[in-house]
C-alpha cells in the first residue's frame, strides 16, 4: 500500500516563494549540476539531485545518474523532507514501510538508499532537497553526514544567489537595491565568491574568500586571479580564458572540480571551485565570471587521517600475517629449512629496507657469538660471496663485541643510526661493500638474556624508536621461535640415544603392558561373574542352598577372592597403565559402521570435491569391536580423501570370502610407489610426505594394523601408481547375536510404573547384566533397568531421572566417564548419583573417574555387600 507524505502547514507560502524564485522549467544550471556531482563524488554515490517540489511534481534543478527530469510528487522521497522540514536518511527503502511499495523502489531505478537535506531561502519554507541516492542499502558515518550538510548549505547559498540574481534582473543593473542585496549575498555567503572580468582581473571578492586565502581586498582588486592559484595552474589560466572566448573547450568554466588555492603565506588550500559566466553576452573585458570557492580543508584533513589510518591498519595486518604464519606453520617451515629465511625477508619488506639479517646468540670461549640464520646477500666479489655462504651455513660466527652488530648481540643494546656515513660507532667497510646510510639493530631477549638479534639497513625512511616499538610483537615471536628451535635441536640430540634403547624398552614395555592389561581387565571381567553369582547363591532367600552346597559355594567365593587379591597385589606393585587397547568383540553389522564413518567424513570429502561411494545393499555381520572398527574405517577413508586427486572418488566395498569378510577402501589418487610398500605400516614413517602440505603423524596405519590384528583380522594394500590404491582388511564372519532374554533391556518407564527406587544399569556385557538382574530380583524396594550404551542411558535419564545410575567405564560409543560428565551438566540429571562399576582398578583410573563426577567406584568382581550398602547410602533405603 503506497504511503504519501503529508503537506506542510505552510504549503501555500512555500509554493509562493518557490514560484517567485523562477527556477522551475529553466535551462540547466552548471552550478547546481557541479554541486550534485561533488556530493556524489564525496559520498561515493551513483545518483544525486537538487530537487524542487511544486504542487504536483518533483522537478530536478540539478541531477546526476538519473535520466528523467521530474517525477510525481506523491512518490518522491523528497516530499517527506519538505513535509518535515528536516533531513531524511533511508538506509534500506525495501525495509521501510513508507517506501517498500514505492514505484521508484520496486521499479526503475530500484532505489534502496536515500539521504536528503532541506533547501530553503527562509527558515521553515522548504523549497527542495539536496539528496544522494543508491540502488544498494547503505549507512552514512557522522563525517559523511556532515559533508552532505555542508554541501546542502552551499546549495542554499546558490538558491539565495539565484534569488538575488532574480531580484537584480527585475530591478535593473544599476539599482541601488540590487547592489545592496548583491553585496549582502556575496559578503554573507558561507563560501568564497570572486568576480573577474574577461581578462581574468579580480573585480570583486568577498570577505570569506579574503579570510580563506589571507589577503586584504586592496591587494587583489585589479590583479589577475591567477595570483590565487598554485604555479601548475596559474601559468595556464589566461590561455584557458582565451580558448573559452574563441569558442574552444571550457576547462574550468561550467565544470566544478576539486582544486587547490594559494594562500598568501604560500601553502595550498584545498577547495571546490565552481565557475559560471554572469554576462553571457559579454566579450573580452565586458565578460564577467563568478567563481565560488568551497573550503575543503577539514574534509581534506579527514581524508588524510583516513588514508593514514588505512595505511597503519594495512601495515599492522601484514605484521600479524607474518607472525601468524611463523607460528602456525612453524613445523612446515622448519622441516623445509625455510623459517629464518621467511622471517628475514618478511622483516625487510615490513620495514621497507634493502638489507636484513636474523641470528642466534651462542656462548663461545671468548664470550657471546652470533650465528647468522638468514641474511640478505650483499656480496660484491667472489671472496665476499664465499664469506656470505659460510655465514649462512653457520660455519662462521661473529664475535667482535665492538662492532655495531656486536653492541647488539654482545651488549644487548638497541643500535639506531640514520647517519651511517658520519656515525662514530661504524667500523670500516672493505672496498666494494655496498654503502649503508641507515641501520637498526634490535636484541632478542628471553628473561633478560640476549638469545638473538635482527638488523635492517638502508630503509626508505629514517628508523625510529616508534618503529622499534611497532616491531615488538615480531621481536617476541622471534624469541619464542628461537627457544622452540633450540628445544627441537635438543630433542634431536636425545633422539639417537633414545633410539638405541628403544627396542629393548619396547620389548619390556610390550610384555608388561600385555600382562597388566590381561590382569586388570580380562581376568577381572570373568571374576565378576564368578564371585557375583557365588554371593547371590550364598544369600538366596527364596531357594536356600543345602549345607553341602553352601560349603561348595563358599569355597568358590574364597578361591575367587584369593585370585582377586593376587591380581591386586601385582597391580599395586606395577603401578603403571596398560598399553593394550580395550576390545569388546561382538556381532557388528558392517553396513551401519560404514555409513556412520561416511557421515562423519562427508564434510571433509565435500570440501575437497571427493565422492564417497558405498557398495549398495547390506554387507553382513562380523565379529569386531564397534568403536575400533569405526576408527579403522575413519582412518582409511580420511587417508583416501587426503591423498586423492581433485574431483576424485573413494569407493567402499565388502564381500564374503569363506569364513571372513573382506572390506576395502579404494581411491583414485597417485598410488604408492612399490619401494614404499614394505614400510607402509611402520609407525612414524610418512613415506617421504614429511615436507608435504598434507598433515599427518605416520601413526595411523600402524595403529590400524594393530587394531585389525587384535580383532583376529588381516590388513594389506594393492597399489596402482598413477591410478590409485586399495586398502583391504579381513574380519571373521559371525551371525547376528540373538537377544538374551535375561539381559533384555527394560525401559526405565516400565520400572517406574511398578514403584520402588529406580536404578539404571549401563553395561554392554550380557553376563554382567544377568548378574545384576538376578541380584535385584530379591530386592523388593528396587527396580532395575539395563541399557547397553551411554547414549541410550542419557536419553532415558533425561526423560525420567532415576534414583541411582550404575555405570560401566568401557562402553561402545561414548565412554562411561564422558557420559557422567554430560549427566553432571544437564539440569535434569545433575543431582542423580552415578557409581562406577568397572573392571579397571588402576589408581589413576579410579582418580580420573572420581574427577569426572562419579559418586563412588566399585571394581569388578563386584562386592555385593558393598553394593547393597551403597544402595542404602545413596537412596536412603535398606535393601
Amino acid at each position: 500500500m503506497k504511503t504519501t507524505a503529508p503537506l506542510p502547514a505552510n504549503e501555500s507560502d512555500r509554493l509562493a516563494c518557490l514560484h517567485q524564485l523562477c527556477l522551475l522549467d529553466t535551462p540547466p544550471d552548471p552550478e547546481f549540476d557541479q554541486l550534485v556531482e561533488l556530493a556524489c563524488l564525496l559520498l561515493d554515490a551513483p545518483m544525486g539531485v537538487v530537487s524542487l517540489i511544486d504542487e504536483n511534481r518533483q522537478w530536478f534543478r540539478g541531477r546526476r545518474g538519473l535520466s528523467v527530469q521530474e517525477t510525481p510528487r506523491d512518490i518522491a522521497f523528497c516530499s517527506w523532507v519538505v513535509a518535515d522540514g528536516a533531513p531524511l536518511i533511508v538506509e534500506d527503502a525495501g525495509q521501510d514501510p513508507r517506501f517498500a511499495d514505492n514505484p521508484l523502489v520496486t521499479g526503475e531505478p530500484g532505489l534502496r538508499f536515500y539521504a536528503g537535506f532541506p533547501l530553503y531561502l527562509e527558515s521553515g519554507l522548504v523549497l527542495g532537497v539536496l539528496a544522494v541516492l543508491d540502488t544498494q542499502p547503505r549507512t552514512l558515518s557522522e563525517e559523511q553526514l556532515r559533508r552532505l550538510e555542508l554541501l546542502a548549505g552551499q546549495a542554499r547559498a546558490l538558491l539565495r544567489l539565484r534569488w538575488k540574481r532574480q531580484m537584480l534582473n527585475e530591478q535593473g543593473h544599476l539599482s541601488d537595491s540590487r547592489l545592496a542585496r548583491y553585496e549582502a549575498i556575496t559578503q554573507g555567503a558561507a563560501a568564497g565568491i570572486v568576480r573577474i572580468d574577461g581578462r581574468g582581473r579580480i573585480r570583486e571578492i568577498n570577505d570569506y574568500a579574503l579570510n580563506l586565502l589571507g589577503h586584504e581586498r586592496t591587494e587583489l582588486l585589479g590583479q589577475n586571479v591567477s595570483r590565487l592559484m598554485p604555479a601548475q595552474w596559474a601559468e595556464h589560466h589566461d590561455q584557458y580564458l582565451h580558448n573559452y572566448h574563441e569558442g574552444g573547450e571550457a576547462r574550468v568554466i561550467g565544470k566544478g572540480r576539486r582544486v587547490a588555492a594559494l594562500h598568501k603565506d604560500g601553502h595550498q588550500v584545498p577547495v571546490h571551485l565552481a565557475v559560471g559566466q554572469v554576462r553571457r553576452d559579454g566579450q573580452g573585458d565586458d565578460a564577467e565570471f563568478i567563481g565560488i570557492l568551497t573550503d575543503l580543508s577539514e574534509m581534506h584533513r579527514a581524508e588524510q587521517r583516513e588514508r593514514k589510518a588505512a595505511h597503519l591498519l594495512e601495515r599492522q595486518q601484514r605484521l600479524l600475517s607474518v607472525l601468524h604464519k611463523g607460528l602456525t606453520d612453524y613445523h612446515a617451515l622448519m622441516s623445509g629449512n625455510q623459517l629464518w629465511a621467511f622471517l628475514q625477508e618478511a622483516l625487510r619488506e615490513l620495514t621497507g629496507s634493502d638489507y636484513s639479517l636474523i641470528g642466534e646468540v651462542l656462548s663461545a670461549d671468548t664470550g657471546p657469538a652470533l650465528k647468522i640464520h638468514a641474511i640478505t646477500d650483499l656480496s660484491w666479489s667472489e671472496e665476499s660471496r664465499q664469506l656470505m655462504l659460510r655465514l649462512q651455513a653457520g660455519e662462521m660466527l661473529l664475535t667482535n663485541p665492538d662492532s655495531m652488530l656486536g653492541q647488539v648481540f654482545a651488549g644487548g643494546q638497541t643500535v639506531l643510526s640514520n647517519q651511517m656515513t658520519s656515525d662514530a660507532r661504524r667500523g670500516g667497510f672493505p672496498p666494494g661493500h655496498p654503502p649503508l646510510h641507515n641501520f637498526l639493530g634490535v636484541p632478542i631477549l628471553d628473561d633478560g638474556r640476549v638469545i638473538g638479534m635482527y638488523a635492517i639497513a638502508n630503509g626508505r625512511e629514517d628508523y625510529s624508536q616508534e618503529l622499534v616499538a611497532w616491531l615488538e610483537p615480531f621481536t617476541s615471536t622471534c624469541a619464542l621461535l628461537i627457544n622452540l628451535y633450540r628445544q627441537l635441536n635438543e630433542r634431536e640430540a636425545f633422539t639417537e640415544q633414545l633410539r638405541q634403547a628403544r627396542d629393548e624398552a619396547e620389548r619390556a614395555s610390550r610384555a608388561k603392558s600385555e600382562f597388566l592389561s590381561s590382569m586388570s581387565h580380562e581376568l577381572r571381567t570373568p571374576l565378576n561373574a564368578i564371585m557375583g553369582f557365588a554371593q547371590l547363591l550364598q544369600n538366596n532367600r527364596r531357594t536356600p542352598l543345602g549345607e553341602r552346597q553352601q560349603r561348595q559355594v563358599e569355597q568358590i567365593y574364597k578361591s575367587g577372592s584369593h585370585l582377586l587379591n593376587l591380581i591386586n597385589e601385582v597391580l599395586d606393585l606395577a603401578r603403571i597403565e596398560a598399553g593394550r587397547l580395550d576390545m569388546s568383540l561382538e556381532a557388528i553389522d558392517v553396513t551401519d559402521v560404514v555409513r556412520e564413518a561416511c557421515d562423519i567424513l562427508s564434510p571433509m570429502a565435500q570440501q575437497q570435491g571427493i565422492q564417497l561411494l558405498m557398495q549398495p545393499g547390506r554387507c553382513g555381520t562380523v565379529t569386531a569391536d564397534y568403536t575400533r572398527l569405526k576408527q579403522v574405517l575413519i582412518n582409511l577413508l580420511s587417508n583416501a580423501i587426503k591423498y586423492n586427486r581433485p574431483n576424485g572418488r573413494v569407493e567402499i566395498g565388502c564381500r564374503r570370502d569363506g569364513k571372513r569378510m573382506r572390506i576395502s577402501v579404494r581411491d583414485t589418487g597417485p598410488g604408492i610407489e612399490a619401494h614404499y610398500l614394505e614400510q607402509l605400516f611402520q609407525p612414524f614413517n610418512r613415506l617421504g610426505a614429511e615436507n608435504g602440505a598434507i598433515e599427518g603423524t605416520g601413526v595411523g596405519l600402524a595403529l590400524t594394523k594393530s587394531i585389525i590384528e587384535q580383532m583376529q583380522g588381516e590388513i594389506g594394500v594393492d597399489s596402482m601408481p598413477g591410478e590409485g590404491c586399495e586398502f583391504w582388511f579381513y574380519l571373521p564372519l559371525e551371525a547376528p547375536a540373538a537377544v538374551t532374554p535375561v539381559a533384555e533391556e527394560r525401559p526405565l518407564r516400565e520400572a517406574i510404573a511398578e514403584g520402588g527406587k529406580r536404578v539404571l544399569y549401563v553395561e554392554d556385557n550380557p553376563a554382567n547384566q544377568r548378574l545384576l538382574c538376578d541380584l535385584f530380583e530379591d530386592l523388593d524396594d528396587f527396580e532395575l533397568a539395563c541399557v547397553h550404551s551411554a547414549e541410550l542411558a542419557f536419553e532415558m535419564a533425561c526423560a525420567s531421572p532415576p534414583d541411582l545410575i550404575l555405570m560401566d567405564i568401557h562402553l561402545p560409543g561414548m565412554s562411561g566417564i564422558d557420559a557422567t560428565r554430560l549427566l553432571g551438566r544437564h539440569p535434569r540429571t545433575r543431582q542423580v548419583p552415578v557409581v562406577a562399576l568397572s573392571a579397571n582398578a588402576m589408581p589413576d583410573e579410579v582418580r580420573q573417574a572420581r574427577q569426572a563426577g562419579f559418586r563412588d567406584y566399585l571394581t569388578k568382581p563386584v562386592d555385593i555387600s558393598r553394593l547393597l550398602a551403597l544402595l542404602n547410602e545413596l537412596t536412603g533405603d535398606t535393601p
